[in-house]
């Protein structure tokens, strides 16, 4: 069996002996530094992508960065009348990494040594760019990975019989022979083939190429603008509804989709996904529904050392009204650990974990339950909310969302949960109550955190839970005599609050949309950008108003 090593040197794919079941490395260069001075080019001139707000308020589209150049195909095909060849992606990179290298060191005085002595002499932003640019080069290698582990795939199918390729090089199955040569997991081995063969090209009987199954996808990957994990799960989803949903709205949803994955953390991006699938699969809600909650369990045990462990597994109508109880009382401490104006009074500090916090707030809901005689305090103004449109509460049909929890939940789910006095259903569609106080009230009222709650649907700047975040004014109550209305409020939690004031960040809202406008010296162009949970929604808008 064979494997292959780019060099970054000589621009070629050194062909290296791979054991089976090992995963063999090829140095990069013979040289003692990764990224040698004398080989090096001058600084790129682009600013980060990554920046200080990056995960915090990456959520629209970012300027253009000097320096990457768009590629929307690896495989050798046409683009600007140029042939593009599959390498040509990863030598760029590796140019790239190399500049940006020799850019992060000292202009004097730099000393060349190990990886982590050079690594330890780079200049912040220097770090960044490397970061930046070792990030491009990965998701690169992992689009054509991808790629060639289909092919080994395709190759190794039982039809093959004796000819498959696996079964030549010694392993049982194509995954097998990935993960070995990879040095992966076999799960992760299995995904770069599924992604491989849902991004594929097609051929057709008289042998003409066909686009990918996934064309957005596809193109996203080959371009470097996502990973494999973000292809992964769009993909995924998509092959599930495939036959139920409409192929328009779907190739819409995967367009919406890919973008959003351009731009957000993973785990944002399955918030819209999740949502996207009960969109395009309205009938598959509540089948999905039912496995879940056949799934559930809770299980204790005692260990030698006298630990009790509980593990549950909850499906989102059980697990809502327990994870309301336990983030209120968490966040209740985390609130009066907070600075205060005047002296708290407090005599011993709160130096527990969040973890141990949680611990004992399941605790304190089982004794309040075993001598229930009046509800603990941060109890008493915690609810379970449950979101559906006026249409889905009428005739039963669509879907519903939980505050706090993302899988969303049947039309008839929502309907039997609305029944309990102690949940509250926000119907979208129906008739509206007064919003605005203006400068009669300084706090934000219920009914008005809900609204925003249903707009921004939990920290309108980095999607935290819904538990741990606050209404604020935009222009401020004081400073700025700002008014409690909905277009002068937002959430958000604490860490972005501050970080948007600290930096100078403006923020644009409206009934449906919150646009976080980015200050100079983060983006000179100052381009909105898209926060709250408009960002999930297939017919979002793609520039302020």
């Amino acid at each position: 069996m064979v494997g292959g090593a780019f060099d970054p040197d000589s621009r070629e794919l050194r062909i290296l002996p791979v054991c089976p079941n090992r995963f063999t490395a090829a140095p990069w260069s013979s040289h003692s530094s990764p990224f040698s001075s004398s080989s090096a080019h001058s600084s790129s001139s682009h600013s980060s992508s990554t920046g200080a707000l990056r995960s915090q308020l990456s959520t629209a589209n970012m300027p253009d960065q000097e320096g990457y150049r768009s590629r929307s195909n690896v495989s050798g095909s046409m683009q600007n009348g140029v042939m593009k060849q599959p390498l040509q992606p990863l030598a760029h990179d590796v140019e790239e990494l190399r500049a940006a290298w020799a850019g992060a060191m000292p202009a004097l005085g730099a000393i060349e040594g190990s990886t982590q002595v050079e690594v330890e002499q780079m200049s912040d932003e220097g770090l960044v760019r490397v970061t930046d640019s070792l990030a491009r080069l990965r998701r690169d290698a992992e689009g054509l990975l991808a790629r060639v582990a289909a092919e080994v795939s395709k190759r190794s199918s039982r039809d093959s019989g004796e000819s498959s390729l696996a079964r030549a090089q010694g392993f049982h199955s194509p995954v097998r022979l990935i993960a070995a040569s990879t040095g992966a997991s076999r799960t992760d081995a299995a995904r770069l083939i599924a992604v491989g063969t849902a991004t594929a090209e097609r051929q057709s009987i008289s042998g003409e190429r066909l686009p990918s199954r996934h064309p957005h996808v596809a193109g996203a990957l080959d371009s470097g603008a996502i990973g494999v994990d973000a292809a992964s799960a769009i993909t995924a989803m998509l092959d599930r509804v495939r036959m139920r949903a409409d192929p328009v709205l779907a190739d819409s949803t995967e367009a919406v989709l890919v973008d959003l994955a351009g731009r957000v953390p993973l785990e944002l991006l399955m918030r819209g996904i999740r949502e996207a699938e009960a969109r395009l699969d309205r009938d598959g809600v509540e089948p999905r529904e039912e496995e879940l909650r056949s799934e559930r369990s809770l299980t204790i045990r005692q260990d030698t050392a006298g630990m009790v462990h509980l593990h549950a597994r909850l499906d989102p109508e059980n697990a809502a009204p327990v994870k309301a109880a336990i983030e209120a009382l968490v966040s209740d401490v985390l609130r009066r650990r907070e600075p205060a104006e005047v002296d708290s009074g407090v005599v011993v500090d709160d130096q527990r974990s969040i973890p141990q916090i949680q611990a004992d707030a399941l605790a304190a809901l089982a004794r309040h339950a075993l001598g229930c005689e009046q509800t603990l305090a941060p109890l008493a103004k915690t609810t379970v909310v449950i979101r559906l449109d006026l249409d889905t509460l009428r005739d039963g049909l669509g879907h519903a969302s939980i505050d706090g929890i993302d899988q969303p939940v049947s039309a008839g789910t929502a309907r039997r949960m609305s029944a309990d006095a102690q949940l509250i259903p926000a119907v979208l569609g129906g008739e509206s109550i007064p919003l605005d106080l203006g400068r009669s009230a300084r706090l934000f009222s219920r009914a008005q955190r809900l609204a925003l709650a249903e707009r921004d649907g939990g920290c309108a700047s980095c999607g935290q839970n819904i538990a741990y975040v606050d209404a604020h004014h935009i222009r401020w109550w004081e400073r700025d005599a700002g008014p409690t209305d909905l277009s002068n409020g937002v959430m958000l939690c604490s860490f972005c609050h501050h970080q948007i004031h600290r930096e100078g960040w403006d923020i644009r809202a409206g009934l449906s949309e919150v646009w976080f406008i980015p200050p100079p010296h983060v983006d000179v162009t100052q381009t909105p950008r898209l926060g709250g949970r408009a960002r999930f929604s297939p017919a979002r808008t793609d520039v302020a108003a």
